[in-house]
């Protein structure tokens, strides 16, 4: 089989070039089981994947939300609850603050340098 009939077999299925881009296997080895076992073979099934169904999809979410630290994540967010109390308790202090403002008197216009 020629280089040229690989190649528009490679163009055809572009999940050859994943595997490659992968590092699962090199272009070199899939000439050789080209060359080897044809178009036809089930070698090529391995590589010729359908798109992932939605139910994998879902389990993988599954698979995430199942490692997640429940503790963690509770530790967390009560931290932040802290937190934002303590914004809020700032703010509200700095809004209502009893702290008498200092009284200015006018100096009379005859008076200089506290005569």
């Amino acid at each position: 089989m020629s280089k040229e009939t690989f190649k528009s077999f490679a163009r055809l299925h572009p999940e050859l070039a994943e595997s490659v881009l992968k590092d699962k296997i090199t272009w070199q080895k899939l000439y050789e089981l080209y060359d080897i076992y044809g178009e036809n073979s089930s070698v090529w099934n391995k590589y010729f994947t359908k798109e992932i169904s939605s139910d994998s999809k879902i389990g993988d979410i599954v698979d995430t939300i199942k490692k997640i630290d429940m503790k963690t994540v509770q530790n967390s967010i009560e931290s932040m609850q802290k937190a934002v109390a303590l914004l809020e308790g700032l703010a509200l202090n700095n809004t209502k603050t009893n702290v008498p403002k200092e009284t200015y008197e006018k100096r009379p216009m005859y008076k200089y340098f506290e005569d």
